[in-house]
């Protein structure tokens, strides 16, 4: 079943709980949360307490995307906050497969993701490993990019490599996903989608939301 997953890097901060709320009502599958460092990618955003905070107030699963350095210091902090899927930088992990194995072992989703520069070879010995890929369509960092067109032959190809090796692993697509490319995108191979300013900066959520469902048949 494909997903649609607002992030809250684009919401209001000041009135999150409600922000959240109201996308969960307009039918959001996965709240996604963006976790920068200022060290992996040039900003700094929010930590294990707003997560714990969130799972107060949702009702679905919070997707929390580390970019992060030394990912694997923070891995129970998030995982005891209540992350339910919990994804890392491919870049950023010197042992990927005992971060992988760390996550799983605590019973949460485990998700590796890839900057737009990095190819798909990096996942050659871990893929069979993992919950779901989560390819970058924007450099990380900021919200409000616009989506890199280039990307698209990237999630097809990886769509081939898991359909060929009969794999249960899903396609997160994450940067720039508005109403006008969700369609193509979920064409491609995506199966999850994260839109920040995509959702949160539109006046009507619900209709947005509702749009995006359409184009992508879910």
């Amino acid at each position: 079943m494909k997903k649609i997953a607002p992030s809250i890097l684009s919401a209001d901060l000041a009135r999150l709980g409600d922000e959240v709320k109201e996308v969960i009502a307009a039918g959001a599958d996965w709240i996604h949360v963006d976790v920068m460092d200022g060290h992996f990618v040039p900003n700094i955003t929010i930590g294990p307490v707003v997560v714990k905070a969130l799972k107060k107030a949702v009702s679905i699963p919070l997707d929390v995307h580390l970019m992060i350095e030394n990912a694997d210091l923070y891995l129970e902090a998030f995982i005891e906050a209540g992350a339910d899927i919990l994804t890392v930088q491919v870049e950023a992990c010197t042992h990927l497969h005992r971060t992988v194995h760390a996550i799983k072992e605590k019973g949460v989703r485990a998700g590796v993701a890839l900057n737009p520069a990095t190819p798909l070879e990096s996942l050659d010995f871990i893929l069979a490993d993992v919950d779901l890929v989560m390819i970058m369509t924007v450099n990380p960092g900021f919200g409000g990019q616009e989506f890199i067109p280039a990307m698209l032959p990237k999630i097809e190809q990886l769509k081939g490599i898991i359909a060929k090796q009969k794999l249960n692993v899903e396609i997160e697509v994450d940067g720039g996903i508005k109403v006008a490319n969700i369609g193509e995108v979920a064409r491609r191979g995506g199966d999850i989608f994260v839109a920040g300013s995509g959702i949160f900066g539109t006046p009507d959520r619900k209709e947005t939301i509702k749009k995006m469902r359409r184009e992508i048949g879910a």
